[in-house]
């Protein structure tokens, strides 16, 4: 018998590499790539060339920088506008010419004397006070987290109105340097008053919570200053301009007696810019970043005091000038509290002493107070951001 031939093998299969995986592994077995056909790399980009896209780029950030420029640039030409036409426009209007040479090189004739002794003060108390409702302002609307905040709105300069009316006619205290205590006093309480109605039920505290209680409690204490004035026909006289909102009358031992309490209240609120961006993130991201908490709100409550007390103290209450400028600055430089207190700061005194102006050339032989003029024109920018569904980032 013949032995049965084994079959022939095959070709040897070559021996795997040292290293390499089986044969009968998936990627032994899996199918080729054709290099024709492999997906080429991605290619690098320079990154001097790379677009920018993010929030924060290059462009933008220079945008934004030539913005704030242009906007400061903006802001002390228009104060310094105003001011001029402050000292010129009056029952006697006067050129510019005279202004200025009242100012650097007085003669003592009277048309030097009226700019000096009545118009100076008064274009300064103008420029505190705005300066003062624009802080103000901006530093309630960043506390509280409400848009619609203002020291009107929320009661604290009806607050102050009424401390000062029981002053002079209550108690007889004539001296700005006394009955200023009594306006702080009025505007601290009226604050924690509303903050108190404003945050009671379950729900605590709100934009509009806040907003109706100042409302509500303002409405209160304006009967509570016009009972006061009643009981006293003289101080009725004297103070019932003031009442609406004024810079008339009003003499350099005013301002005097206000620029300490006035300096202090931007100087800390001014301050304020770092720990009230940290507590924008919230109460938790506030702590990490170092702020205080208890101490940032008691800081600015402070620094909001002493502005609407030295404020109203100086020209009664008036309307809309610290809910409208933040709100336009906010627009202008972001919501950046580095920025928009100190810009607030900048263009409510143009806002101010530009009622002002406006109420002198309306009033023909007299005026209209600065008050009234500033509810005019602040009163459609609150129906429209009233109406807005959306508001600019606090």
């Amino acid at each position: 018998m013949s032995r049965a031939t084994p079959p022939a093998a095959g070709p040897a299969s070559p021996r795997p590499a040292p290293g390499a995986p089986p044969a009968d592994t998936p990627a032994a077995s899996g199918p080729k790539t054709d290099p024709q056909t492999r997906p080429e790399p991605l290619p690098k980009t320079d990154p001097k060339t790379r677009p920018e896209t993010g929030p924060e780029t290059r462009p933008a950030v220079r945008a934004k920088a030539a913005r704030r420029a242009a906007g400061l640039a903006l802001g002390v030409g228009l104060l310094a506008a105003v001011a001029l036409l402050s000292l010129a426009v009056g029952s006697r209007p006067m050129p510019p010419s005279t202004v200025l040479d009242a100012l650097f090189s007085p003669t003592g004739s009277a048309d030097h004397v009226v700019i000096r002794e009545l118009r100076v003060p008064r274009t300064l108390l103008g420029i505190g006070a705005g300066m003062a409702l624009g802080l103000a302002g901006a530093l309630m609307q960043s506390l509280t987290r409400n848009p619609l905040a203002d020291p009107t709105l929320l009661g604290v300069s009806q607050g102050a109105m009424f401390g000062v009316m029981v002053a002079l006619g209550l108690l007889g205290l004539t001296n700005p340097a006394v009955y200023v205590w009594f306006a702080f006093a009025g505007a601290a309480l009226a604050s924690m008053a509303v903050y108190a109605l404003g945050s009671a039920g379950r729900t605590g505290a709100s934009p509009v919570r806040l907003t109706l209680a100042g409302i509500a409690l303002g409405a209160v204490l304006t009967a509570g200053t016009q009972a006061v004035l009643r009981i006293d026909t003289q101080t009725y006289d004297r103070m019932r301009f003031w009442t609406t909102g004024s810079l008339a009358g009003q003499t350099s031992d005013v301002l005097l007696s206000l620029a300490p309490f006035l300096v202090a209240g931007v100087v800390i609120g001014l301050c304020l810019a770092g720990p009230l961006n940290a507590l924008a993130l919230g109460e938790d991201a506030g702590r990490a970043l170092g702020a205080g908490v208890g101490r940032t709100r008691g800081l600015t409550a402070l620094a909001i005091t002493l502005l609407c007390g030295s404020a109203t103290a100086a020209a009664g209450p008036i309307w809309f000038v610290g809910l409208a400028v933040p709100h336009a600055v906010r627009g202008l430089v972001g919501p950046d509290q580095r920025w928009v207190l100190p810009f607030s700061a900048l263009y409510a005194p143009v806002l101010l002493l530009g009622a002002d102006v406006l109420g002198r050339v309306l009033g023909g032989s007299g005026e209209v107070q600065v008050g009234i003029v500033s509810a005019v024109l602040g009163g459609p920018i609150f129906i429209a951001l009233a109406r807005r569904r959306r508001v600019a980032a606090l």
